[in-house]
């Protein structure tokens, strides 16, 4: 899937990194080119964002199709404004199977008269007054919302969730956790839920409480009780939120960091699959070849 990102001067480079670090993770971590990724602008000049970081797009909008276009101002969008945008962006409807609004990209979609009869965020500085301007939007306090075929999301962080979401959706809950999990983001259940709802505490807690313990792993009876609740509700909750359970996502983890020890340092097979939580190498050697399809000898060789 190819992501077009539309800058404006003064875009956020957060909101920007937030969106395309998430995707170049899931294709470091999955070995697979699951995305790529443009910077455009309107005329093919380079963008300069709010902390004075300049882009060099790849192209003008006008010569693109794709995707999805991700529409990103931030900062001074209403100087910009006008019916240049309206026209490009209208026509660029045409030539992109999604659009979205990042940060204050939605003001510039519903401008153009691209999110009349949908539901949509924007930062939440913005939302009382986007509501009054554009009466026929559905305008709701959201991180996200995704509505057929436009997304509008309300600033930085949520970038990421809203980033983490599609991941999701698209390859399946256990890549998002690989990735939350190397952003370091202890509430990974919320970045890669199903839905746009906040995964549930215990579900949170778990997966921090396996990622705090991989090196000497808890029986998940064990963890069950350090979130609060049965070994049978946990399981169920983890199947309905992560689809997956509480042994395949513990055993995921930690072959995760079996594969980052193989890939980053010089340590023995055997010393990787003690820090792991494996009594010997023979067995982790055996989990890894079943999740990742290649031995870790063979993975460090090719690397």
């Amino acid at each position: 899937m190819i992501f077009d990102f539309l800058l404006f001067d003064n875009f956020s480079n957060h909101c920007l990194a937030n969106t395309v670090e998430p995707l170049r993770a899931a294709n470091m971590l999955s070995g697979k080119q699951l995305y790529a990724w443009r910077f455009l602008t309107l005329d093919g000049t380079p963008a300069t964002s709010s902390s004075g970081m300049q882009v060099t797009p790849q192209d003008a909008l006008a010569n693109t199709q794709g995707d999805l276009l991700a529409i990103m101002p931030s900062y001074g969008f209403r100087a910009i404004d006008g019916p240049e945008i309206t026209t490009q962006l209208r026509r660029a409807a045409r030539h992109y199977r999604k659009l979205a609004g990042l940060d204050t990209g939605s003001w510039l979609l519903a401008r153009a008269g691209l999110l009349e009869g949908y539901t949509a965020t924007i930062h939440w500085e913005e939302l009382s007054s986007f509501a009054e301007e554009f009466p026929d939007i559905e305008v709701k306090r959201e991180r996200f919302v995704l509505d057929g075929d436009r997304i509008t999301c309300s600033g930085a962080m949520a970038a990421f969730d809203l980033t983490m979401h599609l991941i999701s959706e698209a390859h399946g809950t256990m890549l998002a956790i690989e990735v939350a999990q190397l952003f370091m983001t202890r509430d990974s259940a919320r970045s890669h839920a199903s839905d746009q709802r906040v995964g549930s505490k215990s579900v949170n807690r778990a997966i921090s409480l396996m990622q705090e313990n991989l090196e000497h792993p808890l029986p998940i009876a064990a963890v069950a009780r350090h979130v609060g609740c049965s070994q049978k509700t946990l399981e169920t909750r983890m199947k309905a939120e992560l689809d997956a359970g509480p042994q395949a996502v513990y055993q995921r983890l930690r072959l995760n960091l079996a594969r980052k020890l193989v890939a980053e340092t010089d340590q023995s097979v055997s010393e990787i699959a003690g820090r792991c939580g494996y009594e010997n190498a023979s067995a982790m050697t055996r989990a890894f070849k079943r999740e990742f399809s290649i031995t870790p000898r063979d993975l460090r060789n090719k690397g």
